[in-house]
């Protein structure tokens, strides 16, 4: 008889549990049961297949048994004594599992049909318990490891954990009443509130199609260099942050922290950037201006982390920390290109890239929160129609699939890049285009990019602005009346 080959797993569970002095857990006569029931009793086979898999028996030639009786439902073929018998032979395992006398023995070890869901419950409470053994062992193993990585051993844990207990958890099938009181309860809590059912991007013409930023979505923002991706990713964070008080994160690849805050303060204040930056001095006036102008920023709930080149699974474990201490609702990542893959890929630049938008889109699903990713485009876009024409999807840089896993593709178009139009509107001049939108409509949104101040407006806004209703450092939803009645 050939050797019988024990459950893939990293760790043989037999070895480690004599190394422990203790059994793998096992219910080997449960195993018998619900094999006996399914072979004899056809109404208890759609419960099994739902519940269980090949991995909650741990016998391996119970679960081949499982397996051809698995095969035999999936073919539409009855199952019974004689069928199994079959599909073993063909599959060369009958002589394995003890032949149709080991078959026939089974069915005389029937377990009653009524218990069939306790049975099902034991088989899948040892499957769990043996996972999560072989995670541990696994877990051990590399964090004696010196060469593994502290940020990536902390990943693997979780993962490994995860894995292990979120097979046994299967959602329910729900009725539509059910479902539409839920509906209802989303529909009252939006008009409670600000009538979004995401976080606010801060732009009502963005906010009026997206409904905010919606959980668990991917955002790819892009854009050729220097039109605009950064600025516009932090007026976005800024907004959460400071104006709906939403927790927000910013992993900044290619700008540092203090780069990345002075364009803020240059935001914040209204102040010119050049002042901020450092070429012009500031008057006594202007840092009052700037003084005050700070408070609400100093105390938004936002989140800078400016590794350079982070590798994905550290990237994954801070945003996990980040979201489970800090409640964080909004990751930006800046930019995705810079990121780091997996290092089997490195050299394989399109596959890299694909990684990074997978890995990207299944943190935004695992931790239920958006996440914004600003990307590159080709030189296409401005190859293709002499630098003025509209990017499409197929400009994004490096890898299809970054098109394939956004939810939202976001493009900015600078009307006029170079500044070659004499009127200083045209200069100004921007669109936001939303070329894809898994769960919405797309659109042409207009802007006006104020370079001075680092800040995204829309036109009607800054018609306000130029109106003096809104004064210059109070156009994006600043409460500063009393500042602003003091002449500044």
């Amino acid at each position: 008889m050939p050797p019988v080959s024990k459950k893939k797993n990293s760790v043989d569970l037999d070895a480690l549990g004599l190394e422990m002095g203790n059994k793998p857990p096992q219910a080997l006569d449960v195993e018998e049961a619900v094999l006996g029931a399914m072979l004899i009793e056809p109404s208890t086979l759609d419960e099994s297949m739902e519940e269980l898999s090949p991995s909650c028996f741990y016998d391996p030639q119970h679960r081949m048994i499982f397996e051809a009786v698995s095969s035999l439902v999936n073919e539409h073929v009855a199952v019974d004594v004689v069928t199994v018998a079959d599909k073993l032979r063909s599959s060369g395992n009958l002589e394995t599992v003890g032949g149709p006398v080991a078959l026939a023995g089974l069915s005389q070890k029937i377990g009653a049909a009524a218990n069939m869901e306790y049975y099902i419950k034991i088989l899948k409470q040892k499957c769990i318990q043996r996972d999560l053994i072989t995670a541990a062992y696994d877990i051990l193993k590399n964090a004696y490891d010196d060469s593994v990585n502290v940020d990536d051993l902390i990943d693997m844990s979780q993962s490994k954990v995860y894995d292990a207990v979120k097979n046994s958890v299967k959602r329910d099938v729900q009725d539509i009443g059910s479902i539409i009181n839920s509906a209802l309860n989303d529909i009252q809590e939006m008009q409670d509130n600000t009538g979004l059912s995401g976080v606010p991007s801060g732009f009502p013409s963005i906010d009026r199609l997206t409904m905010g930023w919606q959980k668990s979505d991917l955002i790819i923002l892009a854009a050729r260099p220097s039109v605009g991706k950064t600025a516009f990713a932090l007026n976005l964070a800024r907004n959460a942050a400071v104006d709906h008080n939403k927790a927000v994160a910013v992993f900044s690849l290619e700008m540092s922290a203090i780069q990345l805050v002075k364009r803020l303060m240059t935001t914040e204040s209204g102040l010119p950037a050049d002042k901020i930056k450092g070429g012009a001095k500031l008057e006594d006036y202007e840092w009052e201006q700037l003084e005050y102008k700070l408070k609400n920023l100093s105390k938004a709930p936002l989140y800078i982390d400016d590794t350079p080149g982070i590798p994905l699974m550290e990237f994954r474990t801070k945003a996990k920390r980040l979201v489970k201490q800090k409640d964080v609702r909004l990751i930006v990542v800046d930019y995705l290109q810079l990121m780091q893959g997996p290092s089997e890929l490195r050299g394989m630049r399109e596959q890299e890239v694909a990684a990074i938008s997978r890995t990207l889109k299944a943190t935004a699903k695992e931790l239920n929160v958006p996440i914004i990713a600003l990307s590159q485009l080709s030189r296409q876009a401005v190859q293709r129609t002499g630098g003025t024409g509209k990017p499409q999807l197929s400009d994004l840089r490096e890898s299809g699939s970054i098109e394939q896993d956004a939810d939202m593709v976001i493009f900015i178009h600078r009307l006029d890049p170079l500044g070659l139009s004499e009127n200083p509107e045209d200069k100004e001049k921007t669109s936001i285009i939303i070329a894809k939108h898994r769960n919405g409509e797309t659109a042409d949104i207009p802007m006006l990019f104020k370079n001075e101040q680092v800040r995204f407006v829309e036109p009607d806004m800054a018609l306000d602005i130029q109106a003096g209703s809104i004064p210059v450092a109070s156009a994006m939803n600043y409460e500063d009346d009393e500042f602003a009645n003091n002449g500044f």
